[in-house]
């Protein structure tokens, strides 16, 4: 999920020259101000990945972090499943600009006329059930015991659809979570599968991507991990486990920096999709603060001109960046938020430093 308070937090982990030295200085500085638990980062180029860690597994323990370890990468879940959106378009199985009724009936109120291109590029307008401010729908207001329960995604989307829209179909442009659930939906439909299989068939295994999952119901990550620490009543708790059928398509992948830099290294290096449906998930729509987003893929504006495609995440105690520019450098981060700050400036001197 989109995270703006913390997006400059998370891309304050970076720096790339000298890659480790510098990178590994900054990681440490935010650790030191408990801005974060732990914080991993894998910078990719010509072929060689420099990756490191900062912190700790947990709190208790205090065991290091490892710059291999698991986490939850929140909304870069939405780029694996435009991705196969955009394979079924190759196929001829839908069309971008098909009503998105015309493939779930009966799922959006009668007479929408939401497209599948609107859903992807977040200009449907449909509530974000995710910031409905319903105890236990939100993934912004962490709750130990609503967080365990098992969720669908028709319950999902009932959530977004129970709040009016924010503006009509294509009248303008604002992040919402209920986009993803009904692209996931769409690919079930469309397949037979379930979207979790789909991804698997399509991108995990013909990638090798074996550190990669869709956990559906599952609450816990594989090890190893560091955990992930939320503000409760208070105080921080422990909120590594979850039930992340609350974000499905949305955003329930768990995954390691390295697989995330292979996804978009292919993705992007125009592996996985047609040329020219690669174009259409780099089409921008201006999403505010000098951002863009395509189609299931963000885009950071960068001091020096150009751009730097990917994705952002976060979910309960995991903040993820994923991103690359078009020379070939990809950076991946992960970071467990915690009490600390950071100035808010951070993101255009990060992205300066790293790509510039």
């Amino acid at each position: 999920m989109i995270l703006t308070k913390t997006a400059a937090l998370a891309l304050a982990l970076t720096t790339v020259a000298p890659v480790h030295d510098e990178l590994k200085t900054q990681l440490d500085a935010l650790v030191d101000a408990k801005a974060m638990t732990a914080a991993l980062a894998l910078v990719r180029e010509d072929g060689r990945d420099r990756s490191m860690a900062a912190g700790v597994r947990d709190l208790r323990s205090k065991a290091p972090a490892d710059p291999h370890g698991h986490f939850r990468v929140g909304s870069v879940t939405k780029t694996f499943v435009a991705t196969v959106l955009l394979q079924l378009a190759d196929e001829g199985k839908l069309s971008l600009d098909d009503q998105v009724s015309k493939h779930l009936p009966g799922a959006l109120p009668e007479g929408s006329t939401v497209t599948v291109r609107q859903a992807l590029n977040h200009t449907s307008g449909i509530f974000d059930y995710a910031g409905a401010g319903i105890p236990g729908w939100s993934v912004r207001d962490y709750r130990p015991r609503e967080t365990l329960y098992d969720q669908t995604p028709q319950e999902l989307l009932a959530v977004g659809l129970s709040k009016p829209a924010y503006f009509k179909p294509g009248g303008g442009w604002r992040y919402s979570n209920t986009n993803y659930v009904i692209a996931a939906m769409l690919i079930e439909k469309l397949t037979g599968n379930p979207y979790a299989k789909e991804i698997e068939n399509r991108i995990l295994r013909p990638l090798g991507l074996r550190h990669t999952l869709l956990p559906g119901h599952r609450k816990d990550l594989p090890r190893p991990h560091a955990r992930g620490y939320a503000p409760y009543q208070g105080r921080m708790v422990d909120a590594t486990r979850m039930n992340p059928s609350l974000e499905y398509g949305a955003g329930e992948i768990i995954s390691t920096t390295a697989d995330l830099a292979t996804f978009l290294d292919a993705l992007l290096g125009g592996k996985l999709t047609s040329g020219q449906a690669l174009k259409q998930m780099r089409t921008l729509e201006d999403a505010g603060r000098g951002m863009g987003y395509g189609l299931g893929l963000q885009a950071f504006p960068l001091p020096c001109g150009g751009k730097v495609y990917g994705h952002s995440g976060g979910t309960f105690g995991y903040l993820t960046y994923a991103l690359r520019s078009d020379s070939g450098r990809t950076l991946v981060l992960s970071g467990n938020p915690y009490s600390g700050e950071v100035p808010a400036d951070a993101l255009p001197k990060v992205l300066a430093t790293a790509f510039c």
